[in-house]
């Protein structure tokens, strides 16, 4: 009757453990206890989920801190060298660098990811090629979205537009920006609306990094949203001037995007690293408060953005991490809240790249990972190990809970 079975599995929403079975690579069945003769994999209580979805990171330009030099640590300073080592970049050392970042992210229990790759004139298509050919290679461990983007600017760099476009055309799921870094930003925003709207894909922007509460070109992306009729198909990474906002702006602001329907990505290790540079003391920690924006309806989520590189020098493609570092600068210690980030990392993230549903049901892929945990606030308080994880029911992955080898006295 089925190919697999899990046994003594929490689920998130279910408050009793329950047996899992799983045909044909989907969910076959959900119940508190499944009559089967056959091998089961027991999970003991331990949480099963869907697998944690990272809607933001550069397997492109991971992993070349051997090629850069850092003095400032600033975010001028990690664009500057980025740009710099980028054209070195070659198919096959992007696909290597990536490959790592994959390898650890399947590990840590990321069932589905969402890259930003940079295209411009110096790089070309190369970065893209290689990155679609480990989406094809990891087909079987994690879903890979691609998000072709101009990091260094579209106005003012002739020849990016044609790049992105024939990515469009070449398998590229969606379209991202950088206003920011543009000369004209406005009107980066406006082209780039245009092309995701010929090619029929969403928008994913980097945005706003800065802690100058005034300016920047969240306005320009609600009305652009709005006008394209877009709600629902726009993301934006960073915000780092939401950290800047007093308190009854912020929630304008909140209920502005989440009527407009802008959803927003959170990247606390490298807002935490970059911002705040000009500070000796009370150091800013220029990191937008999802958990906010998230009571007032803003879909949100929390991801990891950069490893190794200029812009975060450190880093492992965990989430589970992620979320407890997230938690922690966002002084989030109740059960409730713990729980909204562990949904940041998982299906509010899945909804932020397309799925709508993320739960443990019948029907749903048998795309699925075991953490030691109880709950999803308890993984996120514990940073919850995980501990195997299937892919359309093949398993992908399994790590050992230590052993003490020796009982205490």
């Amino acid at each position: 009757m089925f190919d697999l079975l899990l046994r003594q599995a929490r689920t998130p929403g279910r408050t009793a453990p329950v047996d899992i079975g799983i045909a044909d690579g989907r969910i076959a069945a959900v119940e508190p206890r499944i009559d089967a003769n056959m091998h089961a994999f027991v999970c003991d209580g331990g949480l099963v989920f869907r697998g944690f979805v990272d809607s933001h990171i550069h397997l492109d330009k991971a992993c070349i801190m051997d090629r850069c030099r850092l003095c400032e640590g600033t975010l001028k300073e990690a664009i500057t060298e980025t740009a710099a080592a980028k054209r070195g970049f070659t198919r096959e050392d992007v696909r290597e660098r990536g490959r790592t970042v994959l390898e650890k992210a399947v590990g840590f229990g990321t069932t589905r990811m969402r890259t930003h790759v940079e295209v411009d004139p110096r790089v070309g298509l190369a970065s893209f090629e290689a990155i679609l050919q480990l989406k094809s290679d990891f087909a079987d461990f994690l879903d890979l979205q691609i998000c072709v983007f101009p990091q260094e600017g579209l106005t003012n760099d002739p020849g990016t537009e044609e790049l992105l476009d024939e990515a469009l055309s070449n398998g590229a799921d969606l379209l991202g920006g950088c206003p920011y870094t543009d000369t004209d930003p406005d009107e980066q925003i406006r082209r780039l609306f245009l092309l995701a709207e010929r090619h029929g894909v969403d928008l994913d922007f980097h945005l706003d990094f800065d802690l100058e509460p005034t300016g920047g070109s969240l306005a320009a992306i609600v009305a652009a949203t709005r006008r394209h009729g877009y709600g629902g198909r726009v993301a934006i990474g960073h915000v780092t001037k939401l950290s800047a906002l007093p308190k009854d702006v912020l929630e304008r602001t909140a209920e502005t995007l989440a009527e407009a329907g802008v959803a927003v990505t959170v990247l606390p290790a490298t807002d935490l690293y970059l911002n705040g540079r000009d500070r000796d003391h009370l150091v800013p920690r220029g990191v937008a408060p999802a958990h906010s924006l998230a009571e007032r309806g803003v879909l949100t989520s929390v991801a990891t953005n950069n490893v190794r590189n200029p812009f975060t020098p450190y880093g492992d493609a965990s989430l589970m991490r992620m979320a407890n570092l997230f938690a922690n600068v966002a002084q989030v210690g109740l059960e409730e809240g713990l729980s909204s980030v562990f949904s940041m990392v998982s299906d509010g993230a899945a909804r932020l790249t397309g799925e709508a549903d993320w739960s443990v049901s019948v029907g749903a892929p048998a795309n699925l990972v075991l953490l030691d945990a109880a709950s999803p606030a308890d993984a996120v308080a514990g940073i919850a190990q995980a501990r195997a994880g299937w892919k359309a029911g093949r398993q992908t992955f399994e790590h050992a809970l230590p052993r003490l080898l020796n009982s205490p006295r």
